[in-house]
């Protein structure tokens, strides 16, 4: 009773009024007000200068600096390389509804993380190279399902890495690297996750199996991580780095009987006996001499019989038997021109190759003993870089770049700047020597303006490398779901729509010229189209369906991700196009597909959110916010949907074919206006919202189209290129 006078007071229905107020400011506080408290909060806040009252942030005429838009929305901040420190007023950015990236990278921010994990729907957070420090904690980003891409690297983080990391769903792009985080690294089973880094920090222990498909390089400068992708056995590495006991003698045993006298717990010694170890050391001298005279004799024999294969060398060459053509390493193969590009592999067209193939490839032995050392022939197909040896190859500089289904690929920068990437393979093994030539040569005829074609190969049994130009752009799939450079800014419709049609364009000529092949291209996906300076695509790793054995179809052709292979083991071209059609609405849309991932969980199951939009006129919602402002061109953007929509049906036979997807492409003309670059939109918006199924994440004659100039890049890392050739 004594509670209801109090309640009944003036006073304090003041104070309900007051906050209810202060509340109703608060919520309703405008995105200026807010973006101005958060300027304030800033120390050194120079650079947003433009960030000024009585003015909108995303006014057409002046856009405040750094802040990215969508219709008036604020949809993110890029706010790196501002010199800006001091405190950041999440309670400002939570202001901001349509806030979905922040980049706070380069700048001079200290202290602990700061709690962006309170705005839930975050889709990017970057906050490299600035000095945050402290642990970070282990719920930290339970409640961030949205988001994809965390950028944590090169600041003074401590403690261990959040067990939350792996809770988030979406998780595209992680990078830890370049911190002091200890501990093990937790079971980051997050199905989209591409790219990951945590390099040169204090982990330990041993790698989760979830992440040994990332690169050796992922790892490094981290001593204590153990397994066998690091040459230590896990539970054997403390062992090893215990410093070893003091050799004991003879006057300590005295002191060492009176201590295990005295304390009984202490740990009891026991001394080898002298003449034992005597023995010991006469074996052990007696056991190196014989392997060193064994050595000496190997070494001999070894010399005489290159000699004498010298010399038989030398005589065969003066009587006009063989002819080899070696430049610094490299060797030409002579292999007969019919095509083997079918379901079987006659006879008679291998022993029509075999002769010149075993005549070219002994003779290049012998002379790859000279010039090689021994390494082996690499067998050029495609001079437009220069020739070059494997001899060139193992002294070039080189860098790991990834690992795809087909193998490992690096990049090496030779001494006179070419610089190639190199993809070491153990999958391409279904043929045998002569099948395999015969396969690359059969390659080494395309060429078209939207082809890579291999530049050189090398053969063993047990492994094979395939080399191609170097590309600096990079790929389809790191422009889209990766890079946040200026080159991403500059993908419009237009560019899109030039990327879409030049993959069809590479696609139809490989259709036509490999007509008799079940699969010409095999493993079209966005990951295998290379971008050049001009954004024109490049498709790679075609053609291989021969060579790669038929129990990894599955594991290393995407195109038997397509419905009727995955079901019912059915191959045909149109399953080629069915990987053009995820690929299209890959462009489109921004989404990464969830039938690249082996277990389709994550990404976006685009072929069904497709289907399902384009059945219920939703088409727009499909769009990538960057073309979905594109007003002009809606209705083009609209055409290309329905396209890709039509390449990806589940029944092959209302699936359309190559020819007819291709023509269809071509149909669709680029905007003849040129729109001024608004800032793009770095992650899908409010008005578009995830549906159901959720969101993580090259007949053309060869004198249609002009040759491809071809440009390199030669920076790289001065590491040891070891291919493991011999």
């Amino acid at each position: 009773m004594a509670i209801a006078p109090t309640i009944l007071h003036p006073s304090f229905f003041i104070l309900i009024f007051n906050i209810i107020i202060k509340f109703s400011i608060t919520s309703s506080m405008t995105e200026a007000e807010a973006l101005l408290s958060l300027k304030n909060s800033f120390t050194n806040s120079v650079a947003l200068n433009n960030w000024i009252a009585n003015t909108l942030p995303c006014a057409e005429d002046e856009q405040w600096e750094g802040v990215i838009c969508y219709n008036g929305l604020v949809t993110g901040l890029r706010l790196g390389g501002m010199g800006l420190f001091g405190k950041i007023d999440v309670d400002a950015l939570l202001e901001l509804r349509g806030l979905r990236t922040i980049s706070l990278n380069d700048n001079s921010f200290e202290g602990s993380i700061p709690e962006l994990n309170r705005i839930g729907y975050l889709k990017a957070i970057y906050l490299s190279r600035n000095k945050f420090s402290g642990h970070i904690p282990k719920e930290y980003f339970l409640r961030m399902n949205s988001l994809k891409k965390v950028y944590l690297s090169d600041n003074e983080f401590t403690g261990e890495v959040p067990l939350s990391l792996a809770e988030v769903p979406s998780l595209v792009e992680l990078h830890l690297e370049n911190n002091q985080f200890s501990g093990t690294i937790p079971n980051l089973n997050n199905p989209a996750l591409v790219i990951f880094n945590a390099s040169n920090n204090n982990l330990e222990g041993e790698v989760p199996e979830s992440l040994l498909r990332f690169n050796e390089s992922s790892f490094l400068g981290n001593a204590g991580l153990c397994g066998e992708k690091f040459g230590t056995i896990c539970g054997q590495t403390t062992m090893q780095k215990k410093p070893k006991p003091k050799p004991v003698n003879a006057q300590d045993i005295n002191n060492i009987t009176q201590l295990n006298n005295t304390n009984s717990n202490h740990v009891y010694v026991s001394v080898p006996d002298q003449s034992k170890h005597r023995s010991l050391q006469i074996i052990g001298i007696v056991v190196t001499c014989a392997a060193l005279i064994a050595l000496a004799i190997f070494l001999i024999v070894r010399a005489r019989k290159k000699k004498e294969k010298d010399k038989s060398s030398e005589i065969g060459e003066k009587n006009g038997q063989e002819s080899v053509n070696d430049c610094g390493g490299s060797f030409e193969v002579q292999v007969s021109s019919n095509s083997i590009c079918s379901n079987d592999i006659s006879n008679s067209h291998v022993k029509r190759d075999t002769g010149s193939m075993k005549k070219a490839s002994s003779s290049s032995r012998r002379s790859s003993s000279h010039g090689s050392r021994g390494i082996g022939e690499l067998v050029m197909m495609n001079e437009e870089k220069g020739v070059f040896g494997m001899p060139d190859l193992m002294k070039a500089s080189a860098e790991v770049l990834g690992n795809g289904g087909f193998g490992s690929s690096y990049k090496a920068v030779m001494s006179n700047g070419v610089a190639v990437v190199v993809k070491r393979t153990r999958e391409l093994n279904s043929l045998g020597k002569d099948g395999f030539e015969a396969e690359m040569k059969i390659l080494s005829r395309l060429h078209h303006w939207n082809l890579l074609t291999p530049l050189a190969y090398h053969y063993r049994k047990d492994e094979k490398l395939v080399i191609s130009e170097y590309v600096p752009r990079g790929s389809l799939l790191y422009l889209l779901h990766g890079d946040k450079g200026p080159s991403h800014t500059e993908l419009d419709w237009n560019t899109r729509l030039k990327i879409v049609q030049g993959i069809a364009k590479g696609m139809q000529y490989l259709h036509t010229k490999l007509s008799s092949c079940d699969l010409p291209h095999g493993n079209l996906k966005s990951s295998n189209v290379l971008l050049g300076p001009d954004y024109e695509p490049l498709l790679m790793d075609y053609g291989f369906i021969h060579l790669v054995n038929p129990s990894n179809f599955a594991n290393t052709l995407f195109a038997y991700r397509a419905p009727e292979a995955s079901q019912h083991n059915q191959i045909s071209p149109r399953c080629d196009v069915y990987c053009l059609g995820v690929v299209i609405l890959e462009i489109i849309t921004g989404k990464y597909p969830s039938q690249y991932l082996s277990n389709g969980k994550g990404g976006t199951d685009l072929v069904q959110w497709v289907a399902s939009a384009v059945s219920e006129g939703r088409e727009f919602e499909l769009l990538d916010p960057e073309i979905a402002s594109k007003r002009n061109s809606l209705d083009d953007i609209k055409q290309l949907v329905y396209i890709g929509a039509a390449c990806t049906e589940s029944n092959p036979q209302k699936r359309l074919d190559m020819m007819e997807a291709t023509r269809r492409i071509e149909e669709i003309k680029a905007s003849e206006v040129d729109h001024v670059q608004e800032a793009r939109t770095i992650e899908v918006l409010p008005s578009f919202e995830d549906d159901e199924y959720g969101d993580s994440f090259q007949g053309y004659d060869d004198n249609e189209e002009p040759r491809r100039k071809h440009g390199t890049d030669t920076f790289g890392s001065k590491d040891t290129f070891d291919l493991g050739v011999s």
